[in-house]
């Protein structure tokens, strides 16, 4: 039972697969991420200094091109790597897993 809370402590909601990334791979989706993290930050000293709200909302569309522009690259590197890799191995039930993860972004 403490293997299993500790194990728990360790993951996020549904972790019980993986991804390997190379360092350089990693790198380039942890700057992206820096980057839009730099963007909600910047979002919140503009209201915390009262600042024109179509100015906000202009911020908050760029917010969403990056997460959408991060989310297109990573649902295609998904698809090259983690999608073809389970369907060579004869896990066909990756494609449920892949509509349900579409599903969710084009909400």
């Amino acid at each position: 039972m403490k293997d299993m809370e500790n194990n728990n402590k360790k993951c996020c909601c549904e972790c019980h697969k993986t991804t390997e990334r190379s360092l350089e791979e990693k790198k380039k989706l942890l700057n992206r991420l820096s980057r839009i993290e730099g963007q909600i930050r910047g979002i919140k000293g503009m209201v915390e200094k009262d600042a024109y709200c179509a100015d906000i909302l202009t911020q908050c569309a760029a917010v969403n091109a990056a997460v959408n522009a991060f989310n297109r690259d990573l649902i295609a590197r998904h698809i090259k790597s983690c999608v073809v890799r389970d369907l060579k191995e004869g896990k066909e039930d990756v494609i449920d897993e892949l509509a349900d993860v579409m599903q969710r972004l084009m909400k």
